[in-house]
């Protein structure tokens, strides 16, 4: 809470908890250092947290000084919140937990000692730390007061035996952590209610000495919020932005307690990037804020920090026992409180840790056993590979890399011209190769490109009746323009009426295709070699503008559709033997009505790959696993 200057200085109705989210979370890290336990990253939580998971969670708990008041102290609602953090570090990953200071009121030995007793109930189970706010010590004084009730149980000492733990500044009232989460490591500083001379000092020496770790700056007095929750730097504030964290392209999120209400902004530092900065503090609401706790949730794959605010203590409670206050106060879901952050967090952290691109991997490092055929189209696949834009030429030959025969041939459809087809550099991220073919079919009139297999190659006619994986790259363009419904991506020539199939749509559709609907929803249809059905598997609408790996999965008895590693909701239950061939060519780029090409395919085509049995998705040509 604010002091009576800072009362008398802004309107308690403007204030505004700056809510510090660490996104640098993880739980037992491994390093060297003063601290035994480094040598054991799992000491902490027993292995429940993953430390290799790209999800993860950091738990933010704010000012809980009127819990710790003296006579009317009541920590009931703090061991309900660690309770919760213990009980569920597996199930949420929660990777570390960080006190934004005021832990008491007054700061004396009565209130520190229950304080301290109460934080033994997450000790050495889940890692933390805790930083001092200005009813924990004398206000009037910098991290330079020396000795303190709150020094003496919350100091560098305590903390000795948490692998995360790394060090403090000389006078103990500055710490900070280096957590393991999603497969890297982050910074936490833990920083004064004031941080002295000596304190900016310290704290840009450990950022020096991690210049490739992003860091999530912690501290009780940072920003304050209006009632819309608009938050902007309080005096303090302003002087550790100016002194560290602007300079410190490091740290991505600054968080802080002591003004209420909660609120956040966006600021941008001297290498233009955003800076989060959050208030939390909930002391104002119902039981001094019942051990209201804040989750920032980490998505990596998503690319997003997802934030909630909610209160364990009422949680665990019978909801018909619940009082009105408490039913109201159990989550908190303003704007606030409950929102998510858009973070790229390769791209913002690639001016101090850029994350290297992965090297093209030879042919020979992806063909596992039973691959029928694999084709690429950089120069291991097709020595007419040309310059990214340049058309590819009618008659060019992609190579079927297994040494089976199954070799691609160009050739346009109607009367497309060359642009209809060209060499292009883009790949997505994971392809073994970095190169793709770059597709412009379309309707009215019908356009496109294909890629056929020679009259009697081995592929024609191939039935995969013990399984086969399907897998391919591709990228739809942003803007989506055009009508390109129904184009195909793949498929095998032929009607399935001429395989004597009878329930399909239509006897003239091919016997296996990969297509495109109107809405973007991937369809694979089959006729399988065994049935006579036509089991059909659709995606949700896949993304524009990002590139996608696709792979269709066939154990002998079923199908499975996967897209980026995700198995899809929508693949049929019904069996599926293999695939019904008539010997007639496979293709890249279109699909057959009746034996006849419409359009063809809009978008980018990258490695594609067919295997004669199911693979697991960490065998896929981009691995998930």
């Amino acid at each position: 809470m604010s002091t009576a200057e800072d009362r008398n200085r802004l309107d308690r109705r403007l204030l505004l908890q700056a809510a510090i989210a660490i996104p640098a979370a993880g739980a037992a890290v491994a390093a060297a250092g003063a601290n035994p336990a480094h040598a054991n990253p799992l000491a902490m939580g027993r292995s429940r947290f993953d430390t290799e998971s790209p999800r993860f969670a950091l738990a933010v708990l704010p000012d809980t000084q009127y819990l710790f008041d003296a006579d009317s102290s009541d920590p009931t609602p703090l061991r309900a919140t660690f309770r919760y953090l213990v009980a569920e570090q597996k199930e949420a990953n929660i990777a570390f937990m960080t006190h934004l200071g005021d832990v008491t009121e007054h700061g004396t030995e009565e209130e520190i000692a229950l304080a301290a007793d109460t934080f033994k109930q997450i000790h050495g189970k889940v890692p933390y730390s805790v930083l001092a706010g200005n009813h924990d010590i004398r206000s009037s004084t910098d991290d330079q007061r020396g000795d303190s009730a709150y020094l003496a149980a919350f100091g560098p000492e305590r903390y000795a035996s948490i692998p995360t733990f790394r060090g403090a500044s000389p006078d103990g009232y500055n710490s900070y952590h280096v957590l393991r989460a999603a497969s890297r490591e982050w910074l936490v500083l833990a920083l004064d209610w004031r941080l002295s001379d000596n304190g900016l000092r310290w704290a840009q020496g450990v950022l020096d000495a991690h210049p490739t770790l992003p860091a999530v700056l912690t501290t009780h007095d940072l920003a304050w919020a209006d009632d819309e929750g608009a938050a902007q730097l309080s005096g303090n504030g302003k002087r550790l932005w100016d002194g560290l964290i602007r300079g410190n392209d490091q740290i991505f999120l600054a968080l802080g307690g002591h003004y209420w209400p909660p609120g956040r902004t966006v600021l941008r530092n001297d290498s233009d990037n955003d800076v989060h900065v959050h208030i939390t503090n909930y002391q104002d609401r119902y039981y001094g804020g019942a051990g209201m706790i804040r989750l920032y949730n980490f998505d990596l794959v998503r690319g997003v920090i997802d934030v909630e605010t909610f209160s364990p203590w009422f949680l665990a409670r019978d909801p018909a026992d619940r009082s009105p206050l408490e039913a109201e106060t159990i989550e908190l879901t303003g704007p606030t409180d409950r929102f998510s952050l858009s973070i790229d967090f390769d791209e913002r952290f690639k001016g101090f840790a850029p994350v290297p691109a992965p090297k093209p991997r030879p042919a020979s490092s992806v063909m596992p056993r039973g691959t029928v055929g694999y084709w690429r189209f950089d120069a291991s696949g097709t020595k007419a590979a040309g310059t990214p834009g340049a058309p590819v030429a009618n008659g060019a030959l992609v190579r079927d890399l297994t040494g089976n025969g199954n070799d691609l041939t160009v050739s346009r459809l109607h009367s497309s011209g060359p642009d209809a087809l060209t060499w292009s550099d883009d790949h997505h991220p994971g392809q073994p190769a970095h190169a793709s073919l770059r597709f412009d079919g379309g309707k009215s009139p019908d356009r496109g490109a294909i890629l056929t297999t020679a009259p009697d190659a081995p592929l024609n006619s191939a039935t995969f009746t013990r399984g086969y994986t399907i897998e391919t790259h591709i990228m739809l363009p942003e803007p989506f323009d055009g009508d390109h419904s129904w184009m195909g991506i793949l498929s095998w020539e032929g009607r399935n009426g001429d395989a004597g199939k009878t329930t399909g749509w239509s006897p003239l559709e091919p016997t296996c295709s990969l297509n495109l609907s109107p809405e973007r929803f991937l369809q694979f249809v089959v006729y399988p070699q065994a049935q006579d059905a036509d089991p059909t598997s659709w995606s949700h609408a896949v993304p524009v503008g990002r590139w996608m790996h696709i792979a269709l999965v066939n154990d002998g008895r079923r199908t499975v559709m996967y897209v980026d590693g995700s198995k899809i909701a929508r693949n049929p239950a019904q069996p599926s033997t293999g695939i019904t061939t008539l010997g007639k060519p496979f293709v890249l780029g279109a699909t057959q009505f009746d034996e006849k090409f419409g359009q063809g395919f809009y978008g980018w085509i990258g490695d594609t790959r067919i295997v004669n049995r199911a693979l697991s998705t960490r065998d896929f040509l981009t691995p998930f696993a």
